[in-house]
Formats: C-alpha cells, structure tokens, sequence
C-alpha cells in the first residue's frame, strides 16, 4: 500500500520561504535555481504567505495540493525521484554506521555529515537543479508557475520541523524506515554496527540506542513552568568586553534582551504559542534601540533609525513594514476603506496599501489587516499614532 501523509493547510502568516534549517533552504534552493522566471516565485512566495494553498498530501515521489487563486482553483503537483532498493540499502548502511544519525532524525535534525556520507555513496537526499517537476492545471508556462511555486515554499516549512517528510518523498516513511533499521540490526549478528556505535559513545554505563527506540513511553512529563523575567540587575556580565563602539554599561542590556528573546522562543515551544517573527538586521537595530534607547546612539542613530523606532513603537514588525514597503492588497479591503471615508466626505487617492488623505495625511495597511496613520512633516511621511482595524479610527487619531 502506498504510503502517504496529509498536512493541514497553513494559514496566512508573515514567514521567511527560505527556510530556517538548512535541508529546508537547500530545497527552497534547487526550486529557486531551477526557476526562469523570478516573478513567478515572488508570486508563489506571496501564495504561500497569504494561505492559498490547500491540504499538502506528500507520498513517495509526489507533492499535491489544491492552491486557491482569485480566478480559480487549480491542482498543483511536485514530483521527486524516489531512490531505489539499491540507494535505500546503502543509505540505510550510512544511517546504521553511527546510532547519533537516527536519534538526529528522531530529533527532527538531518545531520549534515549523514547527507554528504549519502551522496559519497552515491545516494542523492537533497535535490539539485532540475530534480523538481512541478505541473499544474494553470494555463502558465512557467516552470515552477506561481501555484506550483508557492506549494513547494510551503514543503519548506515542513521540512523544517520533520525530515522524514525528505525520507517519504524519496520512497520511505518513517515507520518504514525504522522497522528496516531494525531488521537490519537483528540480522547482524552479536553486536549490530548501531549498537556497538551507540556503546562506544555513551561509554562505561550508557545506554545502547536500540534500547531506547524499543522502550514504551506510557506517560509524557508536565509541561515545565516558565521562568520569571530577568532583571538587568539579575543578570551577572563580567569578564567580557563589549562590542567597538558601545559604553561597558549597554552590555548588560544586550543580555538582557539575549535573556527575553530566548524566554519568548521557550514560551512558543512549551506553549504552541508563535514564535516570535524573525528579523532582518535592520529590523532587529530598530527593535533594540526601541526598547533600550540607550543604544539608539551606538547602533548608529540617525533619523531613519529615529523613524524606525517611532514605526515600531506604533506597530511592531508589521509597522515597520509599511513605513519602508508597499504593497498590493485585496481590492475588496481597499474598496471598503474607501466607501467609508468617501462617505465621511473625505478626499482620498489610492496608490498600492496606501490611502492620502487631503495633503498631509495618509493611512498605510499592514499585512494583518491594520491601518497605520501618518502625517507629512516636511517631505516625510510619519507615523503618529498605533495602528488600527478602522479606517476612520485610524484617521481619527491623527486629524
């Protein structure tokens, strides 16, 4: 029977399609160098982000999902070589030679020296240029389209969080594969190669591998509680010298901030709470000098980082976002915007997510759906005041 996985569709969100593992951003690679037309994936970029792409359904040698476009619905495909019995024998010898490889992919890790141990022998795990073939039910040309692009963005995120998702494309399930480790390990007489890794690594009174892939869990530990924030008067820094060009008293706030981040990141994890969004470097300056002013200097302030600050002090990442981006949303949410300040007998002229209204004010829309206002001082544009679901709110606040 052919074995196959169905993954709930992601909703819209704003996330990186680079991936964050490094099996994830060598897919997102081999699709992007295989591609001619770089719209087509800044499209199926948009596709992924915004939630068009339906249930994913991988099975071995084949990606499928329903993508939704504004004109229609189309069925976009992904096909992958699977290995044969003679590359799954000799991978499996690669997986088999060190008990830390399987406990790596229990892990949701995928070693790098398993994969470049896999290709010596001739077995290709990651895929290179032109081993995708997307088809879709589109009319485009392009290869990958923008349908087709956007579900193999999407397979990235989960790749990310499990590479036996990898394992099934290329002919396997995880179930699969480690009844064949285990066979493989029966067979081999007194002391299987993975055992005798396993006993070699843990040392006098460890614990061989086998026996801990065979032993039943009956009952999952308490979730832990969180740790309390820290303090900056907490946090013990000595010994190290700050970076060039910042004062010995801004190094503790950097570890305080080091302190916070990773408490919100546990927070996610032990919760399933988002995780916070990643930042660029640009993004993360302004994030730091927003809420520690004391380093606005040392980051380099100047009056871009000052409108930053004001930017994310208002909205976060996604005000940031529309003071230095536009972009094209949903015309029906433009539409009704505009029947509402028409109606308020205002003026407006509509250029991308961005409204003006009269000569010196305009409302910006973020991503999730908020409007941002601001006001011209001198030639700049500046935000004034939080963002809002409510056009007229949002003008309201700056009028």
């Amino acid at each position: 029977m052919t074995e196959a996985r169905g993954f709930p569709a992601f909703e819209a969100q704003r996330r990186s399609t680079r991936g964050r593992s490094w099996w994830a951003r060598a897919w997102v690679q081999a699709l992007e160098d295989t591609s001619l037309d770089s719209d087509q994936l800044r499209k199926g970029r948009r596709y992924a982000n915004s939630g068009q792409v339906g249930t994913i359904t991988i099975s071995p040698g084949r990606i499928a999902a329903t993508v939704y476009s504004p004109d229609d619905t189309y069925e976009a495909v992904v096909r992958v070589d699977e290995l044969t019995e003679d590359e799954w024998d000799r991978f499996l010898d690669q997986v088999a030679a060190r008990a830390g490889h399987i406990a790596a992919l229990l892990d949701g890790e995928m070693p790098h020296d398993l994969v470049d141990a896999a290709a010596d022998a001739g077995v290709p795990l990651l895929p290179g240029i032109g081993d995708l073939d997307p088809s879709c039910g589109c009319d485009g040309w392009e290869l990958p389209c923008r349908h087709a692009a956007g579900l193999c963005y999407q397979v990235s995120w989960l790749l990310d969080s499990d590479p036996f998702v990898l394992l099934l494309l290329r002919g396997r399930s995880r179930e699969d594969l480690l009844d064949r480790l285990q066979s493989r390990q029966v067979r081999g007489g007194d002391a299987p190669v993975a055992q005798r890794s396993a006993a070699n690594e843990a040392g006098p009174g460890g614990v061989p591998m086998t026996d801990v892939l065979a032993a039943a869990v009956t009952e999952l530990p308490d979730v832990p509680e969180l740790p309390a924030k820290a303090t900056a008067d907490e946090l013990a820094v000595s010994g190290i010298q700050p970076p060039q060009g910042f004062a010995p008293a801004t190094l503790p706030l950097l570890v305080l901030d080091a302190s916070r981040r990773a408490r919100a990141l546990l927070n996610a994890l032990l919760h399933g709470t988002p995780e916070p969004q990643p930042l660029d470097e640009w993004q993360d300056t302004v994030r730091l000098a927003a809420d520690f002013p004391e380093l606005a200097r040392p980051l380099g302030g100047d009056d871009d980082l000052a409108l930053g600050i004001q930017a994310w002090r208002y909205g976060g990442a996604p005000g940031l976002d529309v003071l230095e981006h536009t972009w094209t949303p949903d015309p029906a949410e433009l539409a009704r915007a505009r029947t509402e300040l028409v109606a308020a007998e205002f003026t407006v002229e509509i250029a991308g997510n961005r409204i003006t209204v009269g000569a010196d004010t305009q409302l910006r829309l973020d991503r999730r759906g908020r409007w941002h206002p601001y006001r011209r001082v001198g030639e700049t544009w500046t935000p004034t005041a939080p963002a809002t679901t409510d056009p007229l709110s949002a003008l309201a606040t700056d009028w």
